[in-house]
């Protein structure tokens, strides 16, 4: 094929894609954000146990028969087998020195569970309970709500109005009307709040609790659920 007759070729091609391809109406895009704030009912609290010894199996079985103790007393205290959940397990050797050292100092063993606590108001005994079975680190908790699907259809209502006003309120501007709609897409879900305790304030925080739970040691405030819609609007 010569390449004159291939390039009349690709014209005529592009010519034809281009007359059976519908012209967009006018349209007006808009994102809409709805959310719903309410009092969490559930904390998952994530919680470790860390133990070293110079001997590889004595840490292993250490940290074992903590997790026993643990998973034991999550069971006499009401929580249900399906709201613990092991979320981490790891072995490693440590070594401290010069750069080349084959013998570890030490063996650290560690194990993280999460916790579904459904009872807002036992979050003290739970934790100082987990406490004293050896738990000796928290990586955090997140608040929850057992009505989530609810709110997240409520926040989707709120997202599609709040496009709509939005689309309104540009067209207007412009002396046009916003018409029917185009094209809707959802981009948007839960959205809760960072954990609040990590790291070395956590573990403070698990020992003044175990020391001295003499009243509320968190404050659950409200979580936000969120939505998100992409809608374009055609203009009248």
């Amino acid at each position: 094929m010569k390449p004159l007759f291939a390039f009349v070729l690709f014209c005529l091609s592009l010519s034809a894609f281009a007359q059976v391809q519908p012209a967009l109406p006018p349209l007006v895009s808009v994102t809409g954000l709805g959310e719903v704030k309410v009092a969490p009912d559930q904390i998952a609290l994530n919680v470790g146990i860390d133990v070293r010894d110079k001997n590889l199996e004595n840490a292993r079985r250490q940290n074992d028969q903590k997790i026993a103790a643990l998973l034991n007393y999550l069971k006499r205290a009401g929580i249900d087998a399906k709201d613990i959940q092991t979320t981490n397990l790891s072995v490693y050797p440590n070594y401290v020195g010069e750069y080349g050292q084959t013998t570890p100092e030490f063996y650290m063993t560690q194990k993280s569970i999460t916790v579904t606590i459904r009872d807002i108001k036992k979050f003290d005994e739970i934790l100082t309970g987990i406490y004293k079975t050896g738990a000796n680190r928290v990586e955090g908790i997140e608040y929850r709500t057992s009505e989530l699907q609810k709110h997240r259809e409520q926040a989707r209502k709120l997202a599609v109005q709040a496009a709509r006003q939005k689309a309104m309120a540009l067209t207007s501007e412009l002396g046009s009307k916003v018409g029917r709609v185009y094209a809707i897409n959802e981009s948007g879900s839960e959205g809760y709040p960072t954990p609040l305790y990590r790291g070395r304030g956590a573990n403070k925080m698990m020992e003044s609790v175990a020391v001295d739970a003499g009243g509320p040691t968190i404050a659950v405030g409200q979580i936000t659920v969120s939505a998100s819609v992409d809608v374009s609007f055609v203009i009248e």
